[in-house]
């Protein structure tokens, strides 16, 4: 309990232990197109993407405007006729 409570107070007052410690989203299938270089940084496998895509419903990748691999390990599939700008992305601009 020492320990969690030690990590915690470093983490709300070290940007740098912050980052060592909490994971950012990652996008793993961006307009249809699997990112592999993304996919193996995740340890994540194609197939797994394929199927967090069929669990939505979706028969065809190309029809996936991105899919994101969630900081609690889950996948979140954004389909292309719901994706507008997608400024959701960890990787958007600004608005």
């Amino acid at each position: 309990m020492l320990l969690q409570l030690s990590v915690t107070w470093l983490s709300i007052r070290s940007r740098a232990v912050r980052r060592l410690l909490k994971s950012e989203p990652s996008v793993l299938l961006r307009d249809g197109v699997l990112l592999y270089d993304a996919l193996r940084s995740q340890r994540v496998t194609d197939g797994e993407v394929r199927q967090a895509v069929r669990s939505q419903g979706i028969g065809d990748l190309a029809d996936v405007a991105a899919v994101v691999l969630e900081t609690d390990g889950s996948f979140s599939v954004i389909p292309a006729a719901q994706a507008g700008r997608l400024t959701v992305l960890p990787d958007a601009p600004e608005a």
